[in-house]
This record gives C-alpha cells, structure tokens and sequence, in this order.
C-alpha cells in the first residue's frame, strides 16, 4: 500500500499569466532601450539643428550690429582724409594758412566722430597731431613724433604699406595715455602716401555697445585675421598692439580652444567666410571641458571676424523634452502584449512625427503641426510648436533688423548725408541703371555740372558751419527744380552734377537756366538769421547711353570751366557739335 501511494513529484512552472508579464516585461524592457535611444536622439538632434540655425542668424546679427557702429566711423575718417584742406596741408605742413585750414578741418570732423577725437599723422614730419572730446590740446595739437625705431610706432609704418582703404587697431598709446579701438585710414595723393587720419572708439564703449550684450548663453567675440582678439566682454581677453606684435605672443581666439583639431577646423572657417563675405559658419568646439557651437562671420569692410560661442543647453532648455521619458515608462509598464503590438501606432509614429517637424523646422518652415492628443506627446509637441515658432519669431526679428541695418548701410555708403541726394558712388551706380534704360529707349541724356560761385569766401565769412547749410538749401532748391526721375547728387565739395533723362537741347538749357535762377533767386537764411547771396556756374551737354561715364564728365567739366572763365553765375551748353 505505501508503494501504491507514492506519486511522481510534479515540477511547478510558471503560470501562463506569469509567462506573458514576464514576456511583457521583456518586451518592455526591449522596447524601452530603443525608444530611449531613439528619443534621446531626437533630443539632440532637434537641439543641435535648432541651436544651429539659431547661431546663423545670431552671427549674422552681430555683424550688422558690430559694423554699424564701426562702419560710420570709418566712412567719416575716409571722406576726412580726401579733404583738399588736409591733403594740402599734408604737402606743405609748415605753410600758416594751410596749417589753419588743415586744423580747422579737423575740429570740424572731429564734433562728427562718436568720440570726438581724432589723429593726424604727416608722413614727411613724422608728427603726431590729436584732440579729445574736451578739446584738451587745443592750441597745442601737435603731440608728439613719431620713429621708426620707436617699436610702440610700428603701426603707422605697417598701415602705409597695405594696400586696405582703412585698417583697425586696438592699442594704448603711451603718449597720450589712452585706450581705443583705433581707426586708421591712410591720407593719398594717386600712389603718395601723405599720412594717417582717423578717429579712436572708447574700448570701454565699444565692449558695451557691441560685445557686453545682454543674451544669456551667448558671447560675442571680434578678432582680426590672425585670430587676435580685438574685443572681448572680458577686457584683460583683448589682445592690445596686433599690428605691431609677434604672432607667438598674440591672445588669439585659438588658445581658447582645447583641441588642435577645433582650432584648425575654426581657422578653415574663417579662411571660407573671408572668400565668401556673405557666408556664415558654425559647428561645435570644447572650451574649459564643455561643448560650445561656435559660428563665424566675415566684416569685409573693416577685415574683422566676429566669432559668437553659444551654450546650446542654456538657449535650448532640455527639460522641456523630459516629459516624454516619463510617458513612456507608465505606458510600458501597464502595457499588454496588445499594447506592445500598438506601441509604433502610439508612440514611435507620433514621435516620426515630430521629428519630421524638426526637419520641417530645418528647412525654415516654423509651422509644424500640434499633436491633438492631450498627453506627454501632445504636450511636448505643443512645446516643441511654442519653441518652434519663438525661433521662427526671432529668426524674423533678426532677420528685420538685418535688413533695416542693411539698408541703413546703404544709405551711408551711397547717399550724402549732409545734402540729403546722392554722393559720387551713389551718381554713378545710378547713372549706370538710367543709361540701359535710355539705351532701350534710344533716349539722350542731360549732364549738367554746377558749381557754387565764390564758395570759400562763403566759409571764410560765414564759417563752415554757415557753408553746410548754404550746401544743404541749395541741394534742396535743386530737387525742387528736378523732375522727379532726374538724378542729382553732391561731386564733391561744392559741386552738384546732375542727369536729366529724355533730355534734348532745349529742354536741357531750359532746366539749367531754371536751376541758376533758383539758386540765385533767393538770398539763403541762416540759423542765425544771417542772408547769404549765391550765384552758380553751371556747365551742361547732352550725351548719347553709350557714350563713357567719364568721357561726358570731361566734356560738361569743359563747359563748366568756359562758364567760370566767362564771369561766372552763367550757364554754358555745349554744343553736340
């Protein structure tokens, strides 16, 4: 009986329940790691795209507004230095009246630059002039004497020799104790060099206007082509004297960078940009141990590099896409084997889906979808949407003032700023567009070149500040006079050139003689309540659209000198013949 009662012990296995939720499990487990992986992927790609398309345009900003403030300086320090005053006072430094006129020219300009300061160099003497905004060294402007063995010189002999219209220069002068961000622009006569002239920006200022900017997670760095840092938000980062030091000893950019392979992808950047000036580059480099996306654009007008490092972890919050982790893990965990199989259907689709929008994104487009359902997913799409369209926001903010800066810029390199019409570069580029047009036409254009009558004695009696407003009322007269498709522009000094279009004889001698009476009609009232009487000369010819720009400039200058020749306030129309 006892061996009749013994039974086979019977193995236990796990249930079918406990079989499926460990299988649950496994598949949770599996799933889980690719999705992660998958989302954590996606995470640094939408940041990575997103802080990379932010960094072009925050560079291309920084070049707009570094070289606002730069570019008008340079601009005045280059009209000063075609100054027949100073150009002849360069030739002749010891004649008194040249002298007088040299140094009032440069007070006059001196009250246009931001700093109200600026130098003289006179390559024969070597000596130095300059005058601060408190008008310190009045009376005693000649400073010092320049070396070129003094090494602290370097600078002016280095400048004279380059071929740039204008060169800058952070530097403390030990002579006069000061520190600027120097624009130097040298003084010609055809292939003479006669000197330097420029102006100096306060460095102090110039960190705090264009470097100091208030943008969390961004820093703004300008440096020259060797890479020597010309402005920092850190002073002491500034590297003084680059024109005149050793490379080996220069604070560059690239010691800021911990690896060589980002310092010679950084310099590749920079060698691109300057070919392309338009370009602007980014990518990610180490700095002190953490990844930074480093972009680069190119300021051709003044030969600078502006480099900006941005924290992408501080302009992108990360946090924003936690939500879906946890998501994730509660629909894993409470999931079924049906919910496994729906998995792609709830989650990785939704998620295709969204990083299409960061495609979407990529390629400029800001208005991605928003998912409608109302869980982690939705509500980090609807982040994503927010994040998407505060980008797409900023990107036309930058992309406004861009263009605002650019127009501003525009208006400074073509247009003169005191008569309010075209300058020289304005005239001829458009001179260029009015002539295919008469050419298409079979049109003939008018030139007529008119001259102030007597104008230095009108700076002489009045002062030039008397002789600015003579200009800017005559400029207005004129544009009255004009049509409103005729061209007029300021060739310099007190003379205006202007194109009348579909012009024949009698209609050009017609508009010219309307011009000398306008000028001479009416004395001109000063803000002081003075009358100022002025005539003109005016010379005046019609050409053909394909006759050469400076063939008609000859022939109407010609016409011009018979008329001052003659007496003067009289208008003389050459003949086709």
């Amino acid at each position: 009986m006892a061996e009749k009662s013994r039974r086979p012990a019977l193995v236990r296995t796990p249930s079918l329940n406990t079989r499926v939720l460990l299988l649950t499990g496994a598949i949770f487990i599996v799933t889980a790691m690719a999705a992660f992986l998958a989302f954590d992927r996606l995470v640094n790609t939408a940041v990575v795209r997103l802080g990379t398309l932010f960094a072009e345009k925050q560079v291309q900003f920084d070049r707009y507004r570094g070289l606002e403030t730069l570019f008008r300086e340079a601009s005045l320090a280059q009209t000063l230095a075609r100054s027949p005053a100073i150009l002849e006072w360069a030739m002749d430094e010891d004649e008194p009246d040249k002298r007088a006129r040299g140094l009032a020219e440069l007070e006059h300009y001196r009250l246009a630059f931001k700093d109200r300061s600026y130098f003289f160099v006179i390559d024969k003497s070597a000596n130095y002039y300059f005058n601060d905004r408190d008008d310190a060294y009045a009376g005693q402007q000649l400073r010092y004497t320049l070396s070129p063995d003094n090494p602290r010189d370097g600078w002016y002999y280095k400048t004279i020799r380059s071929d740039a219209v204008c060169q800058l220069n952070v530097d403390h002068d030990d002579n006069i104790r000061v520190t600027k961000v120097w624009v130097n622009c040298p003084v010609r006569e055809g292939d003479q060099v006669l000197g330097m002239i420029g102006t100096g920006i306060d460095l102090t200022d110039f960190i705090r206007e264009v470097v100091d900017f208030p943008q969390r997670g961004i820093d703004s760095v300008f440096v020259d082509a060797s890479g020597a840092i010309q402005a920092h938000r850190d002073p002491r980062m500034v590297d003084f004297h680059s024109l005149t030091k050793d490379a080996k000893s220069k604070k560059t950019i690239f010691r800021l960078l911990e690896r060589e392979q980002d310092r010679k992808a950084l310099a590749a950047m920079m060698k691109r940009v300057a070919a392309e000036k338009n370009r602007v580059e980014s990518r990610f480099v180490e700095m002190e141990g953490h990844q930074v996306l480093a972009g680069v654009g190119y300021l051709d007008q003044i030969g600078w590099f502006n480099v900006t490092l941005m924290d992408v972890d501080q302009l992108i919050e990360r946090q924003l896409f936690n939500p879906i982790g946890a998501f994730l893990a509660v629909v894993l965990a409470a999931a079924t084997l049906l919910v496994t199989l729906l998995f792609r259907h709830v989650v990785l689709n939704r998620l295709a889906r969204l990083e299409a929008a960061v495609h979407q994104v990529k390629q400029g487009d800001f208005s991605t979808p928003i998912d409608p359902v109302n869980d982690e997913i939705g509500r980090l799409s609807r982040s994503f949407s927010e994040m998407a369209r505060e980008v797409g926001d900023n990107t036309r903010l930058l992309e406004s003032r861009v263009q605002e800066r650019t127009e501003k810029l525009e208006r400074l390199a073509y247009m003169d700023p005191l008569t309010e019409v075209y300058n020289r570069r304005g005239f001829v580029q458009a001179v260029e567009g009015e002539r295919n047009r008469a050419a298409r036409h079979g049109h003939r254009v008018g030139l007529l070149l008119i001259d102030v009558d007597m104008f230095k004695s009108v700076n002489d009696g009045y002062g030039h500040h008397g002789g600015d407003q003579v200009l800017a009322e005559l400029a207005r007269r004129l544009r009255n006079d004009l049509r409103s498709y005729d061209i007029a522009a300021r060739w310099g000094g007190d003379e205006f050139v202007v194109l009348i279009s579909e012009c024949g004889q009698e209609t050009l001698r017609v508009i010219a003689h309307k011009i000398s009476a306008s000028f001479s009609g009416a004395p001109i009232l000063l803000e002081d309540g003075r009358e100022v009487d002025v005539t003109a000369s005016i010379g005046a010819c019609l050409a053909g659209p394909d006759e050469p720009v400076d063939r008609i400039i000859a022939r109407v200058d010609a016409a011009l000198y018979v008329a001052k020749g003659a007496g003067r306030d009289r208008v003389i129309v050459m003949e086709p013949a």
